[in-house]
């Protein structure tokens, strides 16, 4: 390839290249400003969970990656296969996944309605317990002799008893 090849090559696509970046960062700043919004009024609505950092968090890299995705097409560059490739790859994830994200859905659900806080007695499928720990994966409860984890998914599905203290 030689020099007037490579200037016309750079001269056609350097403008669609500094296009690409701005937008991208336009998006990376509109989803910070996002995150920051849903965290803050989330926040108010119920400010003893920690479930606005997750919410917030989770729609602004949705956000960043549609701004990455905008900004390849505008680059030039065919992202309808890299489109169906994030589908793809989303629907593995999730059916390899099933169990960790029916828990982790499941622990939002728990943070947001609150059926039992920190203390309270629970039974639960034959399991009961002090609660002495949640997340969004698992609730530890303290028993007479162990400790126990048990998945959110199944605090949601099965019939609870809270006996509070």
């Amino acid at each position: 390839m030689d020099f007037n090849k490579l200037v016309g090559f750079i001269s056609h696509y350097t403008p669609n290249i500094i296009l690409g970046i701005v937008i991208f960062i336009s998006f990376w700043f509109f989803s910070k400003i996002i995150q920051y919004g849903i965290k803050k009024i989330l926040a108010r609505v119920n400010p003893e969970t920690n479930v606005s950092n997750v919410i917030s968090s989770i729609i602004k890299n949705l956000i960043v990656i549609i701004g990455f995705i905008t900004a390849l097409g505008t680059i030039g560059i065919n992202v309808s296969a890299i489109v169906a490739g994030l589908a793809l790859t989303g629907f593995a994830f999730g059916f390899a996944f099933k169990d960790m994200l029916s828990s982790f859905i499941s622990g939002i659900m728990i943070f947001i309605y609150q059926p039992f806080k920190l203390g309270d007695i629970i039974l639960v499928d034959g399991k009961e317990g002090e609660v002495v720990d949640i997340n969004l994966r698992y609730v530890t409860l303290k028993g007479e002799k162990s400790k126990m984890l048990v998945p959110n998914s199944l605090l949601v599905s099965k019939s609870l008893e809270v006996k509070e203290v």
